[in-house]
């Protein structure tokens, strides 16, 4: 990672963090994912899962901040130092499982799951 990371800034569609994404937008430069070196995520766990599912194929590291209702996997919003507190973020290493259902058709479907199959 370079010393000033380029971010991607995505939030959950909720009012608040939406308003924090577009607050730290004001502060540090949001360049698309596919650009960056870090994507930020702002909302709850449930979004931090989406985050993790749609970064499978970027291979982007993920820094979340929570803007939601549960935030177990998540920092706590700050609007400071966000560079300096992804520099030093412990990494998680998180290795999806992959899935293999056959439907009551008998289609065989085939996924990967972070935390969960249903």
């Amino acid at each position: 990672m370079t010393a000033q990371p380029r971010l991607a800034l995505v939030a959950a569609d909720r009012p608040d963090a939406v308003a924090a994404r577009r607050a730290l937008e004001q502060r540090y430069a949001g360049v698309p994912v596919d650009d960056a070196d870090v994507i930020v995520a702002l909302g709850g766990d449930g979004f931090m899962l989406e985050t993790l599912h749609a970064a499978l194929q970027v291979r982007k590291p993920i820094f979340g901040m929570n803007m939601g209702s549960v935030g177990f996997l998540m920092n706590d919003f700050e609007e400071d130092g966000l560079v300096e507190r992804i520099a030093q973020a412990s990494p998680t290493v998180v290795h999806p499982l992959a899935m293999r259902a056959v439907t009551v058709t008998g289609e065989e479907r085939a996924g990967l799951a972070i935390n969960e199959v249903s």
